[in-house]
């Protein structure tokens, strides 16, 4: 079990989000490599990266205060901490070539790229599969991306020795440290290319649409977005690619309001029904659901069903709450009126009072008011 990201970085649970950076930053500088060679120092150096990428991020620090890392998971949040090539890779990745470390040589790692993907409300309710198609770049499959035309002679960068990269040493908070710089002349490829690609034109990556599927994790929200690793632009010359970063949108839905974990219904009734209690359905995703109106039931009167709201990432879900809508009935005949006028000059007092009415709801918001 992933330990809590406050204990992590050793902030209150109250910490602004200047307190969270400083710590983190405090972690990462006695955690570098440079500066720290015990065997476990990259697996702390992940878990205090994942804790940042939690609380410096105001949605995922409220899921996560809500409803722990299982909210998180039900969320399709994944650290980027893991999946790096090298530990000076890792650092580089959140700090930049300023910090110290590794990146900046070699052939450039592949862009990230974002997608929309529109949803249904009841395919967030019950997860599943969805398609996506997209534009990116990806590795020209004529020359199998090395920019050359099949056959022709690629020569070795004389400049880099075919490395790719140049070495560099900087100046950085922590000393002196050595890094690398892509080639100017290969750039960063290693190689020199005589004859390019016809398909590619020597770039050794095109444009082409991609069609994949993802699955849904229970309960995503509108806004909210899942990272694919390795599933952005291609990068140059063999290097990563980049992330996919799909944004979700849910549809607005006939029925039902999503409400953080609970789904809200209206439904219509009408008074005589309302008045003696009745039983009606509402269509859910899996069929019709009943729900029993109490007698003397009011306009705006709630009936909460457990269960049957969102996924909370616990296994458990939400409630479901019908918002009754009294519906007095119109068009009547001769017949339904008289019925109707001797059932009202029956009414007494204490039919028709009852304590916090509307009237006492117009009074308390007027007081708050003034």
């Amino acid at each position: 079990m992933p330990r809590d990201p406050y204990e992590v970085l050793g902030v209150q649970r109250d910490a602004d989000d200047s307190q969270i950076k400083k710590a983190f930053r405090k972690m990462a500088r006695e955690l570098h490599p440079d500066n720290n060679d015990a065997p476990d120092a990259e697996d702390k150096f992940k878990e205090a990266a994942t804790a940042y990428e939690i609380l410096s991020d105001s949605e995922r620090r409220a899921t996560y205060d809500r409803y722990g890392h299982d909210g998180l998971r039900g969320g399709g949040f994944q650290s980027q901490a893991e999946g790096f090539g090298s530990f000076s890779d890792l650092f580089s990745a959140f700090f930049g070539d300023s910090f110290g470390g590794g990146g900046g040589g070699g052939p450039a790692v592949g862009e990230d790229l974002l997608v929309r993907l529109d949803l249904d409300l009841e395919q967030t309710v019950k997860g599943g599969e969805a398609s996506l198609n997209f534009d990116a770049i990806v590795g020209c499959d004529t020359c199998e991306g090395t920019g050359a035309k099949q056959g022709s002679e690629v020569k070795q960068c004389d400049r880099c020795g075919g490395a790719g990269e140049l070495r560099a040493v900087t100046r950085t908070p922590f000393g002196q440290v050595m890094r690398a710089v892509a080639c100017d002349r290969c750039g960063g490829r290693g190689s020199l290319i005589q004859d390019p690609c016809d398909t590619c034109r020597g770039e050794g990556r095109i444009v082409k649409r991609r069609d994949i599927k993802i699955d849904i994790p229970l309960g995503i929200a509108h806004g909210q977005r899942i990272r694919l690793r390795g599933e952005g632009h291609a990068g140059e010359a063999g290097a990563p690619s980049g992330d996919l970063y799909v944004q979700i949108a849910v549809r607005q839905h006939p029925v039902f309001t999503r409400d953080g974990d609970n789904l809200i219904a209206v439904a219509s009734v009408a008074a005589p029904f309302a008045a003696l209690g009745t039983t009606i359905e509402i269509d859910g995703f899996d069929g019709p659901i009943e729900v029993d109106v109490p007698a003397g039931a009011q306009p705006g009167e709630e009936v909460r069903l457990a269960g049957l709201g969102m996924p909370r990432g616990r296994g458990d879900r939400g409630e479901l709450r019908v918002v009754l809508d009294i519906v007095i009935p119109r068009r009547l005949d001769e017949r339904q009126r008289e019925l109707l006028q001797a059932f009202a000059d029956s009414l007494e007092d204490r039919n028709t009072k009852a304590p916090g009415g509307l009237g006492e709801r117009l009074r308390r918001l007027a007081g708050k008011r003034r």
